[in-house]
């Protein structure tokens, strides 16, 4: 039986993902009906098609129990990855599936062949999961090297300062959480080319707000969680490994799954996957997988380049609706620097006080770096902005 039939190839959500458009996508949210969320750059709310889809591969499971398993793993390893790889202009071999993208910082971080006195260059905004990983190397005798951050801002000459003989490894966010600005990665490519060291990303502010294509730079490796931008399952995320890079990573965690044995489970012969599967050791989060496969097809059917357009111009109309209304705006705003994500604050105001009565208006944003953010997605419009500023305090 084919994975569409085991799976219902039939049901609604099918074809509403393949329909779905700009003007579309927001009947399909059902958190619109009753709040203006605007915090998807932390958990973002899922679909009705997101919902239906993890629905339907749990139906499955408990229609038919293990049968349908061999589809499973095939359906994810073909269709699924080239659905992600199409989002990220990759090959569906340089993908791996995780729970998270510290799942895949670790991976990193745990299976590069370290040596006493490497160091990794890493800015001194980074959202914890792309600093403990790294910390946690000192026993192995691998230091760090801190770029400082300029007012939010990561200064690619202050990265390409810090890097030194013994460098191995740059790891940076593409997006920082706390202050939106959006690193130039063709530049960072291109420099950690040159001065020949890794680059490893953390892509979980970027994927799914703007536009990636990783064909047209090298990257080393990328992770990203899909319970954000990508509006997928809490518990799925993707980690890309360049498959030029992929023989200088040996997998941390290792498993049947590890290896290309099947049903041969009493055949040892440690010899790993030809792919970036080789990084997922045993059973995958199939349902959410199912769900993530989802949310990646609406971001396909929308456009990627459309859906950043369109947050971008979303954040442009809260910017300035803020700074009319006396908001400072703290994120970077100046061209290729705008992300999706954008900080505001207004002197003398509470801060933890307006996030409380912002919420019991129905409006949804966050609290990072002593001030507020927001982060609209495709789903929302401009009504979600004016709720915003309707409830904010004159």
């Amino acid at each position: 039986m084919s994975v569409t039939a085991a799976l219902g190839a039939h049901l609604p959500y099918q074809k509403q993902l393949s329909d779905v458009t700009l003007d579309t996508a927001r009947s399909l949210f059902p958190i619109t009906a009753r709040r203006a969320y605007l915090n998807n750059a932390s958990i973002s709310p899922v679909s009705q098609p997101v919902f239906d889809a993890v629905g339907s591969f749990l139906g499955d499971v408990r229609d038919n129990g293990r049968n349908n398993y061999p589809e499973w793993c095939r359906h994810a390893d073909t269709t699924i990855k080239a659905h992600v790889g199409r989002l990220i202009g990759a090959d569906a071999s340089e993908i791996a599936f995780v729970k998270n993208t510290t799942e895949g910082l670790v991976t990193v971080a745990n299976g590069l062949d370290w040596r006493e006195g490497d160091n990794v260059v890493l800015p001194d905004i980074e959202y914890p999961s792309n600093v403990y990983c790294w910390m946690q190397l000192a026993r192995r005798g691998v230091g760090i090297k801190w770029v400082k951050n300029r007012d939010g801002r990561v200064d690619i000459a202050d990265i390409a300062e810090a890097i030194d003989s013994r460098t191995r490894l740059v790891s940076v966010s593409s997006v920082q959480f706390s202050s939106g600005y959006r690193q130039d990665l063709a530049a960072l490519s291109e420099l950690c080319r040159s001065r020949k060291v890794l680059l490893n990303i953390d892509a979980i502010q970027w994927v799914g707000s703007l536009a990636l294509d990783l064909s047209g730079i090298h990257v080393d490796f990328l992770s990203f969680g899909g319970h954000k931008w990508l509006l997928a399952p809490i518990g799925t995320g993707i980690f890309y490994c360049n498959r030029k890079s992929l023989d200088l990573l040996v997998p941390p965690s290792v498993g049947y799954h590890t290896v290309d044995r099947g049903e041969a489970h009493m055949d040892y012969v440690l010899e790993f996957r030809p792919g970036a599967g080789r990084f997922e050791e045993a059973l995958v989060n199939f349902p959410g997988i199912w769900g993530l496969d989802a949310a990646v097809r609406m971001h396909l059917a929308v456009g990627p380049l459309a859906a950043e357009r369109y947050i971008l111009d979303l954040t442009d109309y809260a910017a300035e609706r803020l700074k009319s209304a006396g908001y400072a705006i703290v994120s970077p705003r100046e061209g290729y620097e705008r992300s999706g994500l954008l900080l505001f604050t207004k002197e003398g105001l509470d801060i933890q006080a307006t996030e409380a009565r912002l919420r019991d208006a129905g409006v949804d944003v966050a609290i990072r770096a002593g001030v507020l953010r927001i982060s609209p997605s495709y789903y929302n419009n401009r009504d979600d902005i004016d709720r915003l500023l309707a409830a904010l305090p004159s």
